[in-house]
């Protein structure tokens, strides 16, 4: 096993801080074996928020789950995940990122064998929190880690895997879970779409301790029990009535709660300026946002991905309701999407990023809209399947230009020493926003499908989406203008 010291980190006021210096850091081939591991435990996560959808009825004939259990099933692994965000940052960077990483792990691969072996819903729904949690603690360390292994100049490569790794998870998710729900593996129906965890997160944890250094922030910042309850409660306010508001026709005490939520978070910001103005280390320290491409790069990120959550339920759902479609053809519908994430994904963050800046962003949300824009059109067509085709080529060239650089042009001259919090910040802007889109688009389209047709119900969904991604668009243009530096 290696271990890394990190130094305090100087910044520079005239650009990025400068990298630190590590010692018997992995180079090479190490590194590259560093990498994947942290990859894996991105692609479990992700995978695993979308793969129990499309089991659901499965799950329910199999278990007795009620409705309220089955909403609770989707919706408890993403709001626990959420909430856990920021704090698992923050202790990776004051007990070591490694450690947290590999706990995380262990947590993840013991939640889901456990979530596979559930005889009934109320053990399912525990377990699957308990999944949320562990994958907090484990995906905030992926972005630190990277920002410590991989000095500025040659951070793109990684960060373009990384993101190729997010557009992948994201389609395959839906496509395993129809094929292993669909084929019945080894007689257990369901329940291999969580065992499969297990194995990848034993090796990620060997190759973890091997070749993953140890490092922690240079300045230890406290955890107090208010500031991480009042964090916590006020993202559960927030989260809780946009994830259950759908199934529960939006009652009016969620939008209140949601208002609590927001106070409290500004109650959280408050309490971390007078932290950083005292000399103590904030667990999300003001200084993060000093830097205008991070602090106006996350507000244009959780634009551009609040469309995302809403695209792949409306696109699923709608397939099976208006065309008849199976779950398996459902699945396999996304393969020309996750072939076209990589590609463009890799495109934008080893070169476009460099080149064009925040322009890639905009491209990128320029060719999804078109690609969706494409979709109204397929699904009126004669021969909608073929045309779906081509339309989610497009719209995965669009998609993985957005998420193969945003990582790159946000995160680029944080400090390393605020690696952690920049994690934190940007992975829960992320959860938030994919959360938020799922309740307003997927209500937009079974509101407008009940009231006028499942077609119309499609086309208003997407015009929404549309707006919202040119709204992201937008809002880039007010990223500085250089984004990414050439050397450090």
């Amino acid at each position: 096993m290696t271990t890394a010291s990190i130094d305090p980190v100087r910044d520079d006021p005239a650009g990025p801080a400068s990298q630190p210096t590590t010692t018997r850091s992995p180079v090479g081939r190490a590194r590259t074996v560093a990498l994947i591991c942290l990859l894996a435990a991105s692609f479990m996560e992700l995978m695993d928020a979308t793969v129990v959808n499309v089991a659901l009825n499965t799950l329910q004939r199999d278990l007795g789950v009620s409705p309220v259990s089955l909403q609770w099933v989707v919706a408890g692994y993403p709001l626990a995940y959420a909430v856990g965000l920021i704090l698992g940052a923050r202790l990776g960077d004051n007990v070591g990122r490694r450690r947290v990483f590999v706990i995380g792990l262990a947590a993840f691969g013991a939640a889901s064998l456990a979530c596979g072996l559930a005889d009934g819903p109320v053990e399912l729904v525990v377990f699957r929190l308990v999944q949320g949690a562990a994958a907090a603690l484990m995906v905030p360390q992926v972005l630190s880690n990277i920002q410590v292994l991989y000095p500025p100049a040659e951070r793109g490569r990684a960060m373009g895997l990384f993101t190729s790794v997010i557009g992948l998870a994201a389609v395959v998710g839906p496509v395993l879970g129809a094929v292993i729900t669909s084929g019945d593996w080894f007689g257990l129906s369901w329940r291999p779409i969580f065992l499969v965890n297990v194995p990848l997160a034993a090796a990620a944890i060997v190759a973890a301790l091997a070749f993953i250094p140890e490092t922690r922030a240079d300045r230890h910042s406290p955890i107090t029990a208010g500031s991480a309850l009042l964090l916590a409660g006020s993202l559960v306010a927030v989260m809780l009535p946009i994830t259950l508001g759908p199934e529960n026709d939006w009652p009016l005490w969620g939008f209140g709660v949601i208002a609590l939520g927001v106070l409290g978070l500004a109650a959280f910001a408050r309490r971390q300026s007078v932290l950083a103005r005292s000399g103590v280390e904030a667990m999300v320290p003001p200084a993060l946002f000093g830097s205008a491409s991070f602090a106006r790069g996350v507000g244009a990120f959780a634009l551009l991905m609040v469309p995302t959550g809403g695209y792949f339920l409306v696109q699923s759902l709608h397939v099976q309701a208006a065309l008849g479609w199976s779950v398996l053809h459902t699945g396999l519908m996304w393969i020309p999407f996750s072939l076209a994430v990589p590609v463009s994904a890799g495109l934008a963050a080893t070169v476009l990023a460099d080149r064009l800046g925040k322009h890639v962003l905009q491209l990128g949300g320029v060719v999804l809209v078109a690609g969706m824009g494409l979709m109204i059109m397929a699904e009126g067509s004669t021969h909608p399947g073929v045309w779906f085709a081509v339309a989610l080529v497009v719209a995965g060239l669009g998609f993985g230009a957005i998420v193969g650089s945003s990582g790159l042009l946000v995160l680029h001259d944080v400090p390393v020493r605020l690696a952690g919090a920049a994690s934190g910040v940007f992975t829960t802007a992320q959860a938030l926003s994919v959360a938020l889109g799922a309740a307003v688009v997927g209500t937009v389209y079974t509101s407008v499908s009940a009231s006028d047709g499942l077609e119309s119900g499609y086309r208003a969904a997407f015009v929404v989406m549309m707006a919202l991604i040119t709204a992201g668009a937008v809002a880039a243009q007010a990223m500085p203008r250089r984004e990414v530096p050439s050397e450090s």
